[in-house]
């Protein structure tokens, strides 16, 4: 009992120091408050805005479980139609499921980008255009696709990034050959050198 008290103590007391210092180099002023507010900052903030924080909370579960249902029903019956289907199964392995899989990982940040960069556009400009009989092409043409292009680079690099995270935990869930089939190889067999090493490709 005694060596269990004291593994359970060791991590509360080092979060109580840890807590303790941050507020102290929050109160000294090490770290600016608006960078890093101290414990006491953020449960005041907590117990302020509590109400606020639980409206928005509902939001966010409501929109949490609504897409959960879906994701859970779904699985279950094309892993069934995996399970059950040899041509399913052999299809399910190949190359397309992947690619749909970094499609929609990568739809919603390019998506966005370029809906507030279409959103950015001058609206003065766009109503001396309509002033001018410029069609809807010519608007988005000439006024909002040129102004969404920064954050169409944007969108474009987190797209990049996101596309190969997509491509190997896709390779993790299956397949026969990619980076991420390699790592699981080569974690099974202990050789985490290897593994470290496809993080600096």
């Amino acid at each position: 009992r005694h060596p269990s008290i004291t593994s359970k103590l060791a991590p509360a007391v080092l979060i109580a120091v840890l807590l303790a210092v941050w507020q102290l180099c929050s109160d000294l002023g090490v770290v600016p408050k608006f960078m890093l507010p101290s414990p006491t900052d953020v449960v005041t903030a907590f117990v302020e805005d509590f109400p606020a924080l639980m409206t928005h909370a509902r939001v966010s579960l409501s929109e949490a479980f609504l897409g959960l249902g879906p994701a859970v029903i779904l699985p279950l019956v094309g892993a069934f139609l995996v399970d059950q289907s040899r041509v399913v199964r052999e299809v399910g392995y190949g190359i397309l499921p992947k690619v749909v899989l970094i499609v929609i990982t990568c739809f919603f940040p390019m998506t966005i980008g370029l809906l507030s960069g279409f959103a950015s556009a001058d609206p003065d400009f766009i109503h001396m255009m309509r002033a001018m009989g410029a069609s809807n092409w010519q608007i988005f043409r000439y006024v909002k696709l040129p102004s969404s292009a920064e954050q169409f680079f944007s969108g474009l690099r987190i797209s990049a990034s996101y596309s190969v995270v997509g491509a190997v935990i896709s390779e993790w869930l299956g397949g026969f050959e990619g980076l991420g089939v390699y790592m699981m190889r080569v974690k099974k067999s202990y050789a985490f050198d290897k593994m470290f090493a496809v993080r600096h490709i």
